[in-house]
């Protein structure tokens, strides 16, 4: 009834019916189905205008069937063609039609190709005038798909241009919340996309492009930019032959010109992209060479500016001239007979130093562009004819006093080794010689750090070069060094550092690591039997020297092992002679057992075992656990010893020998978790002790880290499977009995029973709590990483611990260790359990524990919640609070009136850059943040000033109209620490009152 009522409203819902049941079943019909429904829908395209939105929502179920018939495709898109004037209808129904023309050209490519020229005629009638950015994605398109699909595009060549271009450049800003999420970009690639696709357009769109490089719009400038430097992808000499002056003449007047460095870049890419095309054009024999005559044109007009160094058009046309040479061999050659004689007779003819800089690194630039062709070619490099005095001007410029052109000269350098064959044997030999002077005795810190970098980067290229003349060089300025017993000058102790520093620098190849590891241990046994003073500090610089070169081996296995078996055991063998001669009461090697040489020489052991294979590992593992363990010293060189080494022995002779537990904490804890460790049970047994009863803070801490990394990295016992958020039964009303386990992990549920039994009684009382507690952040640290369920129970412990007021302080701040990155243990380098999003765990779980426990403490012990949370949400992901902040800010609010610096500190970090992150949810609180930030600015800790100044600067961040009220407050309260006595307070408060 409703598709023959003469009442059109009527069809159209008759219509509108039939299409929506065939949205949902087209694929059900049948051949005679879809034909006899074509032969409907097409007669209806005739039909009143209310009734065609309907009837092409039909038509596009139909162009989905797989089973329509051979011509159907053809005759729709014909009937739509004729019958409907497309950019009169709404944009969801202009969008029917580009869809039904899609579906089509995805299944009847064929079919529709037979129209020939007809077909594209009739899309460019449908396409004219499109203005909704939805409809055009799909328009350019298909446009697209026509030209790289070969369809025919006949006599329209120029319309289709033309019904594509009038877009060109893309004018659009969409609208605020627009839920379709178009934006300029994607229509700029998509348009370029359709533009950059045939040489067929060349002729109409260099004009266009030219034209649009011509106006004043920037935007303009930089799409037409990046459309020829597409275009040059597909283009040859032919499409280009017309338009080259005009396109050279607008790139240069850019680059000549412009202030900004968008449009520069972008014009260097495009006259690269010219050159690299005219590059590709296979020439004819009677065919004009476009690319000479192209480059001619560039160094006529670029060339002489590069005479003018002081002048400002002398980088612009070096980049320019850098651009066109690196685009093929060819440009190379060409651009680089002409310009490198040039740069060198300038260098001369220039004798300031700032002159003789700027020409040197344009020399440097093009210098550079030879790396991309490889291997230096005798019959045809420029730069191989000009080696003498190309070598002559960057020696002369490591000469120079002034430091940038030293700096320049040794980047050059560097450049000159990477060049297969460049620098003969004498250069070579020239170039070890500079880089020595430059590394130990020019005065500039950077000319000197400058020049070690580059040593290191050509000794793996020139290995015995630098083995055979640098490193027994360096090995003899070092040993010149030792002067008799008494003082030593600055200037000795500089150059014996710089000597430390250039030997690891070098150390980049394994023949050079073989020559430069026995030097350093060897000096460091000269300094170790030494007595001057200052015998702590040359320690740490050998020991910091050794540990570049353990960074360096870690990508070379044979590197890493030689390192790891000739450092290690020697390492190991002087800290336990030293450790026995003072359990004997010999002074000789005690300052290698201080605190801070030991400290550095953990990160040595353990960056030569991390990188060690399981094999290898293992075969040092049997060794250096006996020695802890057993005393077993027969494998350290130099083995005799006076007496028996016993680390967890009992006594005071032994307190010196169980400092060196921090060595075997570097080496195991360092291992492959897939490495068995011999006797782990007793060890454990023995760290656990040392940890809760040595007097000496550093071996106790030492110990329980260990101990932690040890437990970190243990096989999963019983206690995995104990609901994490469930009682614990080992801190749940007192010590409960261990649970009998059968898993492989039975071990590990032994050794944490033990743990807490140990520690339980020694956090309770005793002289040794602050043992116990650094055991328990420890160990709850080694849990918390892995997900282990008792990490739950132990933290409840350090909560409990807030509200002590002996350990309260303390406890707090292991927060902090908890939640930061360790250095020596537990973190991924070292093969630890680390568990991703461990932070954020924690935070779920903690936080409001210490929020309920802050509410409910004593006014003595609330700081100590304040500053646990703090640091927690210190280290938490700034996504993750920010997202929390609404529930926490009153807390850090109040966090901020808090006595204690540390706690101040802390949430001053915390808030700032939630100022930045979350502007709206703060603007809530502007009046509290300015009345305490301001009060801090005059807090008599230099840092809580510095960080109230910060976040005083931060608050501009928040909107405008809520800062207005506060502004002239805030800037006569910003005047009074402008007269700080710290100069980086009067830093910050300059940068915040401006900002202000």
């Amino acid at each position: 009834f409703c598709l023959e009522n003469t009442d059109p409203r009527t069809r159209g819902r008759g219509i509108q019916l039939l299409s929506q049941v065939l949205l949902q079943c087209y694929s059900l019909l049948q051949e005679k189905e879809v034909l006899h429904l074509v032969l409907f829908y097409e007669s209806r395209l005739q039909d009143h205008h209310l009734v065609i939105p309907s009837v092409l929502q039909g038509l596009r179920a139909l162009s989905m069937c797989e089973v329509l018939s051979p011509g159907l495709a053809v005759s729709v898109l014909k009937a739509i063609f004729q019958e409907v004037h497309v950019q009169s209808l709404l944009q969801l129904d202009r969008h029917t039609v580009y869809s039904i023309i899609t579906n089509f050209m995805s299944t009847r490519e064929e079919e529709l190709k037979g129209l020939g020229a007809d077909f594209t005629f009739g899309f460019i009638q449908v396409m004219d005038g499109e203005k909704d950015p939805r409809n055009l994605l799909v328009a350019f398109q298909i446009v697209r798909d026509l030209i790289t699909k070969d369809y025919a595009l006949g006599p329209f060549v120029e319309e289709l241009f033309e019904v594509t271009s009038c877009y060109f450049p893309v004018d659009f800003t969409p609208p605020p919340n627009d839920p379709h999420g178009i934006q300029r970009e994607d229509l700029i690639l998509s348009l370029r996309a359709v533009l950059a696709s045939t040489p067929q357009f060349a002729e109409f769109l260099l004009p266009l492009l030219i034209e649009k490089l011509d106006s004043e719009l920037q935007s303009a400038k930089l799409d037409s930019l990046q459309t020829l430097t597409a275009c040059c992808a597909i283009y040859g000499q032919k499409e280009l032959q017309e338009f080259l002056p005009s396109l050279w003449s607008s790139l240069r007047r850019e680059v000549f010109q412009t202030a900004s460095e968008k449009i520069e870049t972008e014009c260097l890419a495009a006259l690269h992209a010219l050159s690299a095309c005219l590059s590709r054009s296979v020439l004819s024999s009677d065919g004009e060479d476009l690319l000479d005559s192209f480059l001619s044109s560039i160094l006529q007009d670029c060339r002489h500016h590069l005479c003018e160094p002081d002048m400002k058009l002398v980088w612009p046309s070096a980049k320019l001239l850098q651009a066109a040479a690196g685009a093929s061999l060819r440009t190379y050659h060409h651009i680089t007979s002409s310009v490198l004689p040039l740069l060198l007779e300038q260098y001369t003819k220039h004798p300031q130093s700032s002159q003789r800089r700027t020409i040197l690194e344009m020399l440097l630039g093009f210098l550079e562009l030879q790396q991309k062709w490889g291997h230096v070619e005798e019959d045809e490099s420029t730069l191989l004819s000009l080696q003498a005095p190309v070598c002559s001007v960057v020696f002369s410029a490591l000469t120079d006093p002034s430091v940038q052109l030293q700096l320049v000269g040794i980047k050059a350098l560097t450049l000159l080794g990477s060049l297969q064959g460049f620098l003969s044997s004498s250069d070579l030999e020239l170039v070890v010689d500079h880089l020595i002077r430059l590394a130990l005795h020019e005065e500039d810190s950077q000319s000197s750090e400058a020049a070690m970098e580059a040593a290191g980067s050509l000794a793996p290229t020139y290995p015995k070069v630098f083995s055979g003349h640098m490193v027994p060089r360096l090995e003899k300025e070092l040993q010149s060094g030792r002067v008799e017993k008494g003082a030593i000058s600055h200037s000795h102790c500089s150059l014996q550092q710089r000597c430390l520093q250039a030997l690891a620098a070098v150390s980049t190849h394994t023949s050079i690591v073989r020559e430069t590891v026995p030097v350093l241990l060897q000096h460091l046994q000269k300094v170790q039997k030494g007595s001057e003073a200052g015998n702590t500090k040359d320690m740490v610089s050998v020991c910091q020297s050794l540990h570049r070169v353990a960074l360096q081996c870690q990508q070379d296995p044979e590197g890493c092992w030689y390192f790891h078996q000739t450092v290690v055991p020697c390492l190991l063998a002087m800290a336990v002679q030293a450790a026995m001669q003072e359990s004997t009461h010999l002074l000789l090697g005690e300052a290698l057992l201080e605190e801070e040489v030991l400290a550095a020489m953990v990160p040595i052991i353990s960056a030569a075992t991390t990188h060690l294979s399981p094999e290898l590992a293992a075969q040092s593992v049997s060794h250096v656990i006996p020695l802890f363990l057993d005393g077993e010293v027969s494998f350290l060189p130099q083995n005799s010893f006076p007496c028996s080494f016993q680390p967890f022995g009992d006594g005071e002779c032994s307190a010196a020998q169980r400092r060196l537990v921090a060595l075997l904490m570097a080496f195991v804890c360092s291992l492959p978790r897939n490495v068995a460790i011999p006797q782990e049970e007793w060890l454990l047994r023995e760290l656990l002790a040392l940890s809760c009863s040595c007097n000496c803070p550093f071996t106790a801490t030492t110990a329980a880290k260990c101990f932690a990394g040890l437990v970190n990295k243990h096989p999963a016992g019983k206690w995995v499977e104990v609901d994490a958020m469930g009682p614990c039964p080992l801190l749940a009303g007192g010590m409960a009995q261990p649970v009998p386990s059968v898993s492989s992990g039975q071990q590990l549920d032994e050794i944490l029973q033990l743990a807490v039994n140990r520690m339980e009684p020694s956090l309770a009382e005793g002289p040794c709590r602050m043992q116990a507690l650094t055991l328990l952040l420890w160990v709850t640290k080694a849990l918390v990483l892995r997900y282990h369920p008792l990490s739950s129970c132990l933290t409840d412990k350090l909560l409990g611990l807030l509200g002590d007021t002996e350990l309260g302080p303390a406890a707090a701040d292991g927060f902090s260790l908890l939640m930061a990155e360790s250095l020596d243990v537990l973190h991924k380098g070292c093969h630890a359990d680390v568990r991703i999003m461990f932070r954020q765990r924690f935070f779920t779980d903690n936080v409001p524990k210490l929020v309920q426990g802050f509410h409910g403490a004593g006014p003595d012990v609330k700081a100590n919640y304040l500053k646990g949370l703090s640091h927690v949400l210190n280290h938490l992901p700034k996504p993750v609070l920010v997202t929390e902040l609404p529930t926490l800010l009153s807390l850090l609010l109040e966090a901020l009136s808090c006595s204690d610096r540390v706690v101040q500190l802390s949430t001053l970090s915390c808030l700032q850059p939630l100022l930045l992150e979350a502007p709206q949810i703060m603007s809530l609180h502007v009046d509290t943040l300015v009345t305490k930030f301001l009060n801090l600015t005059s807090s008599p800790t230099m840092a809580v000033r510095i960080a109230a100044l910060r976040c005083a600067h931060a608050l501009t961040c928040l909107p405008t109209p809520v800062l207005l009220p506060y502004k002239a407050r805030v800037i006569r309260a910003l005047a009074k620490p402008l007269d700080d006595k710290k100069r980086l307070v009067r830093k910050e408060a300059v940068a915040a009152r401006g900002e202000w």
